[in-house]
């Protein structure tokens, strides 16, 4: 509850400072917000196009505070992203002669796989080599997008005017049209209470947290923490795979070159608000999905730019660092006067 206030909090902060700034424009806040709001909610079609956006943005927020729980800064989420939905396009057009709903299991499976053995590498470099792995990640992003790029525009193109593969074989069901919400809603929220239950209730959790508060203490207790990090690279690297497979079969029907562009930035933003709690991630997820979708509505209903999302979404990490810096000038006096 002290970090759902604290987070409340940065929010009441960051839309106040956005409503300074378009009245700076000339243009009345409370009009801005409430098309902002229905632009979001007002609609069937609305409220299916915030679920949509939703449901990558939970799953790389999820993806990535799992890696922060065991120390790990992960920004190679959206390269992960896109290989599990390529991975999850191949086996969807070539692999018919599976029974579909096996198939549809295949394709998650593969998408999940492929994920964590791209995030094995910077986890293995970074555990034995101690080499950034925010360096690693960032780079292998671009690597991630060159080699998909490649393969719809070449061996797996659909021959169109735009770099896409042909459509899978299987698909996940819709709901709410026209939007394009599916049910691979459902399934990212099972996963992460899964997620959730798993990091609070097992031994592999606990294992997590101890790593990511102290490897010394955790390797001084008889965990092994090189393989408790590389391990949860790869639990992230899946997640990132399975928000690729349900954008590939839920959303597009296809692989479509760039579509995750900007995923595993937006669901890295979620997380960082929250400070990485995987209990109030999905929340903030859901209210950067509503306002990257409402975004739009209150442009065209309003004066003002749906770029002013994007400074809305800046001052959350701004008031968030100075309440981190904050904290550590009070732990710094903190263990000066006990020192004193």
């Amino acid at each position: 509850m002290k970090n759902l206030r604290k987070v409340l909090l940065t929010l009441g902060l960051a839309l106040g400072i956005g409503a300074i700034i378009i009245l700076c424009i000339g243009e009345n806040p409370i009009d801005a917000y409430i098309a902002l709001f229905n632009g979001a909610f007002s609609s069937k079609r609305a409220f299916g196009t915030t679920l949509a956006s939703f449901t990558p943005l939970l799953l790389t927020a999820i993806a990535f505070a799992v890696a922060a729980k065991a120390g790990a800064f992960n920004v190679g989420v959206e390269g992960e992203v896109f290989l599990g939905g390529i991975v999850a396009a191949y086996i969807g057009i070539h692999w018919t002669f599976l029974p579909k709903p096996l198939l549809l299991v295949v394709c998650f499976l593969g998408a999940a796989i492929v994920g964590a053995a791209w995030a094995y590498i910077p986890g293995m470099l970074k555990a034995y080599f101690n080499v950034n792995e925010v360096c690693v990640t960032i780079l292998m992003n671009s690597v991630a997008l060159f080699i998909t790029s490649y393969l719809v525009s070449g061996p797996m193109s659909a021959g169109v005017a735009n770099a896409q593969s042909d459509p899978v074989t299987v698909t996940l069901p819709q709901f709410m049209k026209p939007s394009s919400a599916n049910a691979g809603l459902f399934i990212a929220i099972v996963f992460v209470l899964g997620i959730v239950w798993m990091l609070q209730k097992t031994k592999f959790g606990y294992q997590i947290r101890t790593v990511g508060l102290n490897p010394k203490h955790a390797e001084y207790v008889g965990i092994n923490p090189k393989r408790i990090f590389i391990k949860t690279m790869m639990l992230s690297g899946a997640i990132g795979g399975i928000a690729g497979c349900i954008e590939v079969l839920g959303v597009h029907g296809y692989f479509l070159n760039n579509f995750a562009t900007g995923l595993g930035t937006n669901g890295m933003l979620a997380s960082l608000i929250v400070k990485n709690n995987v209990v109030l991630a999905p929340f903030m997820s859901f209210f950067l999905a509503a306002l990257k979708s409402g975004a739009m509505g209150m442009q065209q209903n309003t004066g003002v730019p749906k770029s002013i999302i994007d400074t809305i979404s800046a001052v959350f990490i701004i008031i968030a660092t100075m309440e981190l810096l904050f904290q550590f000038r009070k732990n710094g006096k903190k263990a000066a006067e006990q020192k004193g």
